[in-house]
């Protein structure tokens, strides 16, 4: 009898290990973010799909902030309220006459995708993470989902399974893979008219399957904004995410989980174009959440052929805005648009070959770093800590930089620069005095970093 009592309590205490987060808010949140995430730093978005084939938004910015998203390009054309929905009807009607949206999947080709080639381009940058589109609200999927039959990328158009080919070529690099899914689909009927049966039948069954076939580090969704996260049976899932799925002890995942959730729960709160979520210092649940804020290079996520190159910021642009980031305690996620024939357009290419040649000499005060809580500097420097030591980053050369409020340095040097930094220590104040450089030996284009050994004691 004895045996037997305590052969059931082994079994509890494994059953009650096994489910160690409930499918509520109070005991999800208590799962704390896997530090891999936090110390990345730089991510890479994808934004593939069958709206890469008409490639096209407006610039016109009249419906607010989004306005010129190439991948809402199906939903546009079916808005009649939208003030750019003409803008979008007379693109199509020119240009594909009274061909469907669904016919485009057929020209989603991917006929050029080299998955190797997109990992190294990856990597070059400096990135440490990448996160594909596997589905967005169109519903189009590209891995072969049983449920979007004749809606994947396996069935139709490429007829290759490009989460899963993607994936493979990013983790052999050492870098994480995630995906973005979109719970809500636009033109499913079954969304419109049974949304128990939608969630019941179709997303909880396609996400747990993208899950277990292609174990991701991140799974980033979005389209929640129809309805509160008890609708979208989101506790159940994460709860089963977090204690019985193969990821449950590295994945981290994003706020998107209802139209009540949004920088509230998660591993890490989202911001867009700046827009919402980018407060690091707010605290949930009595610990601080990591942020992310995603952008593309341009003002659309999807490849829009009508941006030019006064739409997309410089290498120089998207280098600053790193190391703001960063120096707030966020990650940067930047967006690329692939074309419909899978190749990275040349300028997003040379948009990440800049970010990763800066990266290269200075990764060392951005990569595993957290942000400095004791700044009170106002001169629009940035800094960031690791250990004892502080990382001062100037994105304007200055002869000299006055640090108020800084425990006393062992030595100050600038990082890839071959010289002594000339620097004195007085009532808690550091001046340093900038190197002579020049074209030669200056260490890197667009901001320069000042290790400051011990000053973050």
């Amino acid at each position: 009898m004895k045996k037997l009592a305590l052969y059931f309590l082994i079994l509890t205490f494994s059953v009650n290990l096994q489910a160690q987060y409930q499918a509520n808010w109070e005991s999800l949140d208590k799962r704390q973010t896997p530090t891999w995430f936090e110390d990345a730093k730089f991510g890479i978005f994808i934004h593939w799909g069958v709206y890469s084939v008409p490639a096209w938004a407006t610039n016109s910015n009249a419906d607010g902030f989004g306005s010129g998203y190439a991948e809402w390009y199906w939903q546009r054309l079916f808005t009649p309220k939208l003030k750019i929905h003409k803008e979008f009807t007379d693109f199509h009607q020119k240009n594909f006459g009274n061909k469907t949206y669904q016919e485009f999947a057929k020209d989603f080709k991917a006929e050029l995708f080299q998955p190797d080639v997109w990992a190294k381009i990856f990597e070059n940058a400096g990135a440490k993470y990448v996160v594909l589109t596997s589905k967005h609200h169109e519903g189009f999927t590209l891995w072969p989902s049983k449920e979007s039959w004749n809606w994947n990328a396996v069935d139709i158009g490429p007829n290759r399974d490009l989460v899963g080919d993607l994936g493979k070529a990013v983790k052999e690099r050492n870098l994480k893979m995630g995906y973005y899914y979109s719970l809500y689909e636009w033109y499913n009927p079954t969304y419109k008219t049974d949304l128990k049966r939608y969630v019941d039948e179709h997303m909880l069954p396609q996400m747990r399957d993208l899950v277990s076939n292609y174990q991701p580090d991140i799974l980033w969704t979005d389209g929640e904004w129809d309805h509160k996260a008890k609708d979208w049976k989101s506790e159940e899932f994460l709860a089963w995410l977090y204690n019985e799925s193969p990821v449950k002890n590295n994945i981290v995942v994003n706020d998107r989980w209802g139209n009540d959730t949004k920088a509230k729960h998660g591993s890490f709160l989202t911001s867009e174009y700046g827009h919402g979520g980018d407060d690091n210092s707010e605290k949930l649940n009595g610990f601080a959440r990591p942020w992310e804020e995603c952008r593309g290079m341009g003002d659309s996520f999807g490849y829009n052929r009508n941006e030019n190159l006064e739409k997309y910021q410089t290498g120089e642009q998207l280098v600053h805005q790193l190391i703001d980031i960063v120096s707030k305690g966020g990650n940067l996620l930047l967006n690329i648009g692939p074309a419909a024939d899978g190749t990275i357009p040349v300028i997003m290419q040379e948009r990440l070959n800049e970010i990763g040649t800066w990266l290269k000499v200075n990764g060392e005060a951005i990569y595993g770093t957290r942000k400095w809580t004791k700044s009170s500097d106002e001169n629009k420097n940035y800094f960031t800590t690791k250990g004892n030591d502080l990382y001062l980053i100037v994105t304007d050369w200055k002869d000299e930089i006055k640090i108020p409020n800084i425990a006393q340095p062992s030595d100050i040097e600038m990082i890839g620069f071959d010289g002594k930094v000339s620097w004195k220590f007085k009532n808690g104040e550091v001046v340093i005095k900038s190197p002579n450089v020049n074209p030669k030996s200056i260490p890197c284009d667009y901001a320069w970093v000042y290790k400051i050994e011990g000053g973050a004691k």
